[in-house]
């Protein structure tokens, strides 16, 4: 009877990856180059790319930046891929990543949170695996605490309110 040896290194992610093309906003690269680039940034940020759709727009959509019919639709086809993070090719804005999040959050795995990233996110995320020196590490967390900064700003705005019984009277007679 053979052994078979057990795999040694954790399951890479699996990344659901969404472009956008934009009518009058000239890119260098079509969206077929563009998603492809993209594949081979997730690869080298070890995430294993499941699927992929994309979709032309006019304008992003100010609340989630692609339209509810492909939300939908995304969310569906990172189910039936089992995907784990969703990889958006254009850079979102703090609000449309917090509104997909909330959109696509459990399409894969009931419980758990779905991440929304972008390319500049997973940039910085390559930059921070190969950085190898101390000062080179330190560059690429100061630029990913700045890229995430306006993403934290209402991450507790759940606690304003919660001053307790006196309000803020603490002393007063």
């Amino acid at each position: 009877m053979s052994k078979i040896p057990l795999p040694t290194e954790p399951p890479r992610e699996r990344a659901f990856m969404v472009g956008v093309e934009l009518s009058g906003k000239p890119g260098l690269l079509t969206i077929d180059d563009s998603l492809r680039e993209l594949a081979l940034l997730a690869d080298t940020a070890g995430l294993a790319v499941v699927g992929q759709t994309y979709q032309r727009l006019r304008e992003p959509n100010p609340k989630t930046f692609i339209g509810s019919g492909k939300v939908r639709e995304v969310r569906t086809l990172a189910e039936d891929v089992v995907a784990d993070v969703f990889l958006f090719d254009e850079e979102l804005s703090p609000r449309h990543q917090r509104e997909l999040e909330k959109v696509l959050d459990h399409a894969t795995r009931p419980g758990e949170g779905m991440r929304v990233i972008d390319r500049t996110a997973l940039i910085l995320d390559i930059f921070a695996q190969h950085a190898n020196t101390r000062e080179g590490s330190l560059q690429v967390e100061l630029a990913q605490y700045e890229y995430r900064l306006p993403r934290l700003t209402r991450a507790w705005t759940h606690l304003a309110r919660q001053a307790g019984g006196g309000g803020g009277r603490a002393g007063q007679a």
